[in-house]
């Protein structure tokens, strides 16, 4: 409790800074609490993992430091100096979060970290530096070039994986883009992306972890017998991809319609071709399970469970229609 606590300090102390030293303060708090977090008595992997982790944040660590010293001490004020320093800064931060080309190590720590951990990885770990990237947007050429990779990379390195964790970790990886297309634009539809993505996360990797599943073989197993859990998983995992009508497309939507409006049309065409790369990823997933024979009968399918997670999960899936209908009656 205490370490969790305080990793969700170092966040808060980052995102509210108003010099780069405490920001840079706020995420070695917030990388020192995830340490002890990381270790779990069950998995053999996560020390290694956490050492991989450590290392790379440590890395990106002191090269947003050395940045931010070389921008403090440089005597003149000139334009290049300043787009170099918020390169640096801009690299930093992008290694932090795993964005391509920085982005090696997530997929390898995200393996063999458990659900819990993954889901904190994916969502909360993003929050600072995300937040600090929007004070570095001097250079939106280079931010491109970044989105580019990410979007392209995670869509053609996620195509082979059978690992979940893996799968999940590249479709992270192809959300920074959108999440760093949003903030060129706008840090209130980054925010609406942001909710958005970890809603959705967190209803796939409930079902993950409340079944012990890591990988892709293990799925077949629980969908022949359950055919409410199958219905669910993949409705999720389309709606993470961002297909119309689940709640994944909004925040998309909002994307593409202020980079738009802001003229980033080129980005804009290249990002969402790429998308469709990560979107055959995640319908190999789901196809799959549409087309298994099922053990179980349709009348099983109307005895809820778990009311709670089936409350959850269609909200989530069907708030994009409900919030259209709504708006259109008022």
């Amino acid at each position: 409790m205490l370490f969790f606590n305080t990793m969700i300090l170092g966040t808060l102390i980052s995102i509210s800074s108003m010099s780069w030293l405490t920001a840079w303060i706020g995420l070695e708090i917030n990388l020192l609490s995830l340490m002890p977090l990381m270790k779990s008595h069950n998995n053999s992997n996560s020390a290694e993992a956490a050492m991989k982790y450590f290392i790379i944040q440590a890395m990106a660590s002191a090269m947003l430091l050395f940045s931010v010293i070389i921008f403090t001490n440089s005597k003149t004020n000139s334009i290049e100096v300043s787009t170099i320093s918020s390169i640096l800064i801009s690299s930093a931060i992008l290694l932090k979060l795993g964005a391509a080309p920085f982005h090696f190590w997530f997929p390898e720590v995200m393996s063999g970290m458990d659900w819990k951990m993954a889901y904190i990885l994916m969502t909360w770990q993003k929050i600072a530096p995300m937040i600090l990237l929007t004070y570095t947007t001097m250079v939106p050429m280079f931010l491109s070039v970044i989105i580019i990779f990410s979007s392209m990379i995670s869509g053609l390195q996620g195509l082979n994986q059978t690992c979940l964790r893996k799968i999940l970790a590249y479709s992270s990886i192809n959300h920074v883009s959108w999440m760093i297309s949003a903030l060129l634009v706008s840090t209130t539809t980054w925010m609406y992306y942001f909710i958005t993505y970890c809603i959705i996360n967190l209803n796939i990797i409930l079902i993950f972890k409340k079944f012990n599943i890591f990988f892709i073989s293990q799925l077949s197993k629980l969908f022949n017998f359950n055919k409410k859990l199958k219905f669910f998983f993949m409705l999720n995992f389309l709606s993470l991809g961002g297909l119309p009508p689940f709640l994944g497309f909004f925040p998309k939507w909002l994307t593409v319609n202020q980079m738009i409006f802001n003229k980033f049309y080129t980005l804009m065409m290249m990002l969402i071709i790429f998308t469709l790369i990560i979107l055959y990823m995640y319908m190999r997933l789901t196809f799959s399970s549409f087309t298994m024979n099922t053990e179980e009968s349709l009348t099983k399918m109307f005895k809820i469970n778990s009311f709670i997670q089936f409350f959850i999960n269609f909200s989530s899936l069907m708030s994009l229609i409900i919030v259209i209908v709504s708006t259109k009656f008022i």
